[in-house]
């Protein structure tokens, strides 16, 4: 069991630059790596300011020349929106600058804001992923490959840069679409799900659901590899405790509208908020998440973990516009406290078996 953070590098308003949003994203990183933590995870956004990263890949190349032991992961790559020998090679060589630590997440998308300005149809998201992931396995796991499918194909290709880590870089599917859950589960690739604004209820029901998936691909449900994102910050402040989750029902309400394709943008690329029908109100967002006192957050976390049995946990504190000097505080506090406190707490009852780490290429 290991922890992890997530950084979307939001720009909630133009007073802090990209630039600094960046930079900041990598101080949490090399802070996450002194600190011991398992991974840190890099989102995908383009044209807006929901997030500022455009090329995980790029971001993690960056990161492993400032970070020795932490693992680096794409959260995710768009796939979708790549040209598939391009992403390979990319993959294979950012897996080399980083000595084995890459991470690859791989979703569908959601945004119709951005595949239109890629000019991909959403529509054809989930045939293209499908078709991406049968491309990435074999162009990082052949010396050369060949590929005919309805949105891709590829001439006979060596693709010359080569993955450290074999069979090729460990592969993260992002999604809860039973169809992705099953392709994941076949493959033996880890699935990544998110809890979203639900609680202990939801994430049972989600368990519940690999579970079903892996016993009808005749797999044992507990060989799953299962990563959990959730928004979660500790602090005994009240008030800091407030503004956090203020700062996550903007980040909400941005990723909805974009989403259904009712984003309003002002001043180039700003997606400007508003209030969304049906969302949750800040105490029922309280009520549900890992979020609060310090005790409060420890006991909840713990209490997820036994319930989806997931290898990897993984938190998302920056969000808005909370500054960069109160992140890295709260790195230490999770570093430092309510990390060690939870795997204590685990440590006689571990909620699954262990993952086997990747193997290396020989040097």
């Amino acid at each position: 069991m290991d922890f992890g953070i997530f950084i979307l590098m939001q720009q909630r308003n133009k007073h802090k630059t990209s630039h600094q949003i960046l930079r900041d994203a990598v101080e949490q990183t090399r802070l996450a790596d002194e600190l011991g933590f398992g991974a840190a995870w890099y989102a995908e956004h383009h044209f807006s300011n929901y997030g500022m990263c455009s090329s995980p890949l790029t971001m993690i190349a960056h990161c492993a020349a400032v970070t020795r032991n932490i693992r680096l992961g794409t959260g995710i790559v768009v796939a979708p929106l790549y040209t598939p020998a391009r992403l390979i090679a990319d993959v294979a060589m950012v897996d080399q600058l980083s000595d084995g630590r890459l991470n690859l997440g791989i979703g569908s998308g959601y945004q119709h804001f951005e595949f239109e300005r890629f000019g991909v149809s959403l529509e054809s998201a989930k045939g293209r992923t499908f078709e991406m992931l049968d491309m990435l396995e074999a162009g990082l796991t052949q010396p050369k490959f060949s590929y005919e499918g309805e949105y891709y194909r590829q001439p006979m290709s060596a693709i010359s840069q080569r993955a450290v880590q074999r069979p090729m870089p460990p592969m993260w599917i992002t999604s809860v679409d039973p169809a992705f859950l099953s392709r994941a589960v076949k493959s033996g690739h880890h699935v990544f799900v998110s809890g979203g604004d639900g609680g202990l209820e939801k994430l049972a029901g989600t368990r519940a659901l690999i579970d079903k998936v892996a016993t009808a691909e005749g797999k044992d449900p507990a060989d799953v590899q299962v990563g959990l994102l959730r928004a979660a910050y500790a602090s005994n402040d009240k008030d800091e405790v407030e503004r956090y989750l203020e700062c996550a029902r903007y980040q909400r309400r941005i990723a909805v509208s974009l989403k259904r394709r009712t984003a309003q943008i002002a001043d180039d690329y700003q997606v400007e908020e508003g209030i969304v029908e049906g969302e949750p109100s800040l105490d029922e967002m309280r009520a549900l998440l890992p979020v609060g006192s310090v005790d409060t957050v420890i006991e909840r976390v713990v209490n997820e973990i036994r319930t989806l049995k997931p290898v990897h946990y993984c938190f998302q504190t920056q969000m808005g516009d909370f500054d960069h000097p109160t992140m890295l505080r709260q790195l230490e506090t999770w570093g430092k406290v309510i990390i060690p406190a939870v795997q204590q707490e685990i440590a006689n009852d571990p909620p699954h078996r262990p993952a086997a780490q990747p193997e290396l290429a020989a040097a």
